[in-house]
């Protein structure tokens, strides 16, 4: 009897990785669609306490699903498939290179609702199920005036992957898309001992109009640069006030949050409770005045 139930648990294995391999490779039910579509993405960073932070952008390119129904395939392994690009057995699956600015990047210049252009292109019509990033070694850290090399943690690949549902992007003109890519430098930079930093990044993918935002402006000047953090149960993002006192976190989802200001100069710190974001609507918090 406990040979059966083997063979039984055997031949059940055997037919559920059957029909996984069939979901992945086999989509031939399934129909292209015809055409291109252009879509332009955009970096903004979460920031951390360091002076700079310098990251090396070498290519940038997408994985494109052109079948016509991009739902069969949510349970591929994504991240095989993204560490072995030219190996992809399923034709409808097509890797599309964009034009990336390929340099090295000021992650620290690209906060308060700042952002850049990436990368941008004509490709493939389809579903974008994956955003792949190649970082180059001129990755660097700058803090109190000393630059650090920011180097990969051991033995991890020298990309990034950034994996969709399809359905993020912003559909802003015809046949055209975009997305915003929040770099958290907080999460992404990890020091070790003897000021060793290595870099494992941490990437959300979000549209603006599709996510809310928190925004205030924090007084006295002397109690900047000021660590915001937004946070509830769920999600939590980062930031520093500029210069001026003035910060703006977006890609929030709905939800209430507690905003905590941790300030500089002795001044002290302080917690925003019940800040509402709904129908990704932006929140003023006005100027917020700290005390020593």
């Amino acid at each position: 009897m406990k040979s059966k139930h083997l063979l039984s648990g055997i031949a059940f294995m055997a037919f559920a990785s059957s029909v996984f391999l069939i979901a992945c490779n086999k989509s031939s039910s399934a129909e292209n669609p015809s055409g291109s579509q252009n879509v332009s993405l955009y970096m903004t960073d979460g920031p951390g306490l360091f002076d700079n932070v310098y990251l090396d952008i070498k290519d940038v390119k997408v994985l494109v699903d052109t079948s016509s129904n991009t739902r069969v395939h949510d349970s591929c392994d994504y991240d095989r498939m993204g560490d072995r690009e030219h190996h992809q057995p399923d034709s409808f699956f097509v890797w599309q290179d964009l034009n990336v600015k390929a340099g090295v990047y000021d992650l620290l210049q690209l906060r308060n609702g700042t952002d850049t252009l990436l990368a941008a292109a004509n490709i493939k019509a389809g579903t974008i199920r994956m955003i792949r990033i190649d970082l180059g070694t001129n990755n660097s850290l700058v803090k109190d005036s000393v630059s650090y090399p920011l180097n990969l943690l051991p033995n991890a690949p020298s990309y990034v992957i950034i994996k969709l549902r399809g359905d993020e992007w912003e559909h802003h003109a015809p046949n055209s898309y975009r997305l915003w890519l929040d770099f958290d430098v907080q999460r992404s930079v990890i020091k070790l001992m003897d000021n060793k930093f290595y870099l494992r990044p941490f990437i959300k993918a979000f549209v603006v109009d599709k996510t809310g935002t928190v925004q205030g402006n924090v007084l006295p000047l002397d109690a900047s640069p000021a660590i915001v953090t937004v946070y509830n149960s769920t999600d939590t993002a980062y930031g520093i006030t500029s210069r001026g006192g003035m910060f703006k976190l977006r890609g929030l989802k709905d939800g209430t949050y507690n905003v905590f200001l941790n300030p500089s100069n002795g001044y002290k710190d302080t917690t925003i409770t019940n800040v509402t974001i709904s129908n990704a609507s932006t929140v003023s918090l006005g100027s917020v005045t700290l005390h020593k």
